[in-house]
């Protein structure tokens, strides 16, 4: 299983925005379902977004809905998210993962992801 890697976190500024990249080296993640996480010490996981490889539907959790994005990117072989009105509550580790089982739908439950990246750090200090 080629392994998963995120990129893009760093220290952000309350209001900001941030851009994250998810790729997978030698794969193409065209072929299959993508979602990112996050999660901060002390917390429980919280799913952000996902995004499916058969018709390209995307889903977004309650606390991002409006101001973020998920697509896919570079031929396709990324997928990027974007989040935009950063608060210090949005400091996590944040994860993509990869579905290679399934139809290719995503979902916003961690468990049916198979391979997880190591995360990036995110942030949000003034």
């Amino acid at each position: 299983q080629a392994p998963v890697v995120e990129s893009g976190g760093g220290l952000i500024q309350p209001g900001g925005s941030l851009t994250l990249s998810c790729t997978a080296s030698g794969v193409s993640l065209v072929h299959y379902a993508v979602g990112w996480f996050r999660q901060a010490p002390g917390k429980e996981r919280e799913a952000i977004s996902c995004i499916s490889s058969t018709d390209g539907s995307t889903y977004y959790g309650d606390f991002v809905k409006g101001r973020s994005l998920i697509s896919r990117d570079n031929g396709e072989r990324t997928v990027t998210l974007q989040m935009h009105k950063l608060t210090p509550e949005d400091t996590a580790l944040y994860y993509c993962a990869r579905r290679d089982w399934g139809n290719g739908d995503c979902t916003l439950r961690g468990e049916d992801y198979n391979v997880w990246g190591r995360g990036t750090q995110v942030t949000v200090s003034s």
